[in-house]
Order: structure tokens, then C-alpha cells, then sequence
């Protein structure tokens, strides 16, 4: 099988599938259109994000037989699509999972202890004690939305703690030991900790809206390391500013650009963002949870090991 390797990986990715006998050309710089000139000559493609994988594309992919993304999502790729033209689709979730947990778990401490203002006013020279006293987790109940490997993930690292986790799913008996399943209707009522675990789809973009916010039935913290679109950012900043929403850890923004690169491409920042970025009971990072030197490493081996695996059913 002829792969075309589209983005830059780990290394492993490339050297072990040549050694597993498979045909590996790397360009990482054509763009779509280019890409899309000669991918009739491949039987599978490795991507993340650079361009989106569309009708227009897989019709002229006449022989692809898969599409891999070095990632947890696929929502670059017309999964219907695909799917009709029997391209088989693979992912690795798997991957990153726990760098993600323990990136959610980071900024809630982070927000929750003020790390981030205490260590920006001592290096401004200023000792400032009880503007920083925290809170504790212990005694809180963490409602997560969205229980696949990410949720469980973060539920995983949550076990330390004196907590009630608490998970809702649109999958039925998906709790564990470490989260117990609910409805939405008790996960409204219960949480004091919001977190975020699911993929892009018609049914997670803008859910976190005003109406879902006001549902709940206490102020709450929110963190979202998942998809930015799952959040209407102004409905946040609206909630952040009355108070119904106390804090928010953010690794994804609504405005991100497909791919998840260069966010600053211009100065027109849109007011909510401006208002996030002032705010002392918001942490951002710039969609890096699920972005660590192991993650890299594995999820390039995850991806490896499923190349291969439906190779030998070919």
C-alpha cells in the first residue's frame, strides 16, 4: 500500500510503517488543491488538520482505502462521505487522552489556587496574600459531559480527590468506577465543575449557550479542553459577568481556525475574547492539552498499530 503522510508526525510513524513493507511519501507543504491533483496515487492518507478532507477531495481520491488522522477527531473529514465510498476511517483518541486529563486537572488547580495571577504580581514585584487565597476541589461535585477516553481520562485523575464525579453521555451505561452516569436533568442540579469532553458534531456545537448555562442549578466553574465551537463565548462572558459561570479554563476558543493554528492572524479580536483575556477567573491555553512529548509519541504509535491492523484485512 502507497501512503501519503500530509503533516508532520513522530518520526516512528514513518520508519515503521516502511518497515511493516508499506510505501511512505512525506509533503507537508502542498496545499489542498495540489494534494488533491495526485491522490489517486495512494491508498491511504495521514493527516491532522491542515486542510478539510471533502467531497471534492475524496472524489478524487479514486483509490484511497483510508483516512488516518493523528488525532482524537475527524470532524476535518465528510465522515458520511467517506464512509459511503467504503474509505475506512481511523483515529487515535487513545493517544492523548491522558495528556489531556492531565492538562484539565492543571488549570483547574491553577485557576482555583490563582498560580496564574500570584506568579504575574510577584514577578511585577508585588506580595500580595490574601487577594490569592484559594479554594479546595475536596467536597465538590465535577459533572463531565462527554465519557469516552478523554472523560474517563480526566475522571481517572480525579480520583485523589474527595469529589463526586458524575458523567452524562448520549451513550447509555458508559459510567465506571470513576464517574457515575446521570441524566442532563441531574447533572444540571448537582455540579459545581463543568468539564467538557466531546468531539464536534451538530449536537455539541454551541451547546454551551445562555439557556444551557441558566440551567444549572448552581454558579459553576467550566472547563473546556475538547472543541471551542461547543461554547458560544459571548453567552460565557455573559455568565462570567453575572456571576452564574465563577471561572473558566479554556485550551479551545470558538474562533479558532480549522486547522487550530495562528489564532492571531489579525487585530480585530472579537470583544468577548478581549474580556477573557483581562478576566483573573479565566486560564487559556492555546490547545495544548492533548499536545505533550509523550502524547506525540503516542498517538503516532496508535495510529501505527492501526494502519497495520487493517492492512492485514485487505
Amino acid at each position: 500500500m502507497k501512503i501519503l503522510l500530509a503533516d508532520n508526525n513522530h518520526p516512528i510513524l514513518k520508519k515503521s510503517l516502511e518497515e511493516q513493507g508499506f510505501i511512505c511519501d512525506v509533503d507537508t507543504t502542498s496545499n489542498k488543491l495540489e494534494t488533491e491533483a495526485k491522490i489517486a496515487n495512494y491508498d491511504g492518507i495521514v493527516i491532522r488538520s491542515r486542510y478539510k478532507i471533502d467531497k471534492i477531495f475524496i472524489d478524487k481520491a479514486t483509490n484511497l482505502k483510508f483516512i488516518a488522522r493523528v488525532g482524537a477527531g475527524l470532524e476535518s473529514i465528510d465522515i458520511p462521505y467517506a464512509e459511503s465510498k467504503n474509505i475506512h476511517l481511523i483515529s487515535a483518541p487513545e493517544g492523548n487522552r491522558n495528556a489531556v486529563g492531565e492538562h484539565a486537572l492543571g488549570m483547574l488547580l491553577s485557576l482555583f489556587n490563582n498560580m496564574n495571577s500570584a506568579d504575574s504580581e510577584i514577578r511585577q514585584g508585588k506580595w500580595l496574600r490574601e487577594p490569592n487565597r484559594g479554594i479546595e476541589l475536596d467536597g465538590r461535585t465535577v459533572g463531565i459531559i462527554g465519557y469516552g477516553n478523554m472523560g474517563k481520562a480526566f475522571a481517572k485523575k480525579l480520583k485523589g480527590f474527595d469529589v463526586d464525579v458524575i458523567c452524562y453521555d448520549i451513550k447509555a451505561d458508559v459510567g465506571d468506577d470513576n464517574a457515575r452516569q446521570v441524566s442532563l436533568d441531574e447533572l444540571f442540579l448537582k455540579t459545581d465543575v463543568l468539564s467538557l469532553h466531546t468531539p464536534h458534531t451538530p449536537l455539541t456545537n454551541k451547546m454551551i449557550n445562555t439557556d444551557f448555562i441558566q440551567r444549572f442549578s448552581n454558579a459553576f466553574y467550566i472547563i473546556n479542553t475538547a472543541r471551542g465551537t461547543a461554547i458560544v463565548t459571548d453567552d460565557l462572558v455573559t455568565a462570567l459577568k453575572n456571576k452564574k459561570v465563577l471561572g473558566a479554563c479554556l485550551d479551545v476558543l470558538e474562533y479558532e481556525k480549522l486547522s487550530f493554528e495562528n489564532f492571531f492572524t489579525d487585530n480585530n479580536l472579537p470583544d468577548a475574547f478581549k474580556f477573557l483575556i483581562e478576566s483573573n477567573n479565566v486560564i487559556l491555553s492555546p490547545h495544548v492539552a492533548g499536545w505533550t512529548v509523550e502524547s506525540k509519541y503516542k498517538l503516532a504509535k496508535t495510529i501505527l498499530d492501526k494502519i497495520v491492523l487493517f492492512g492485514k484485512t485487505l
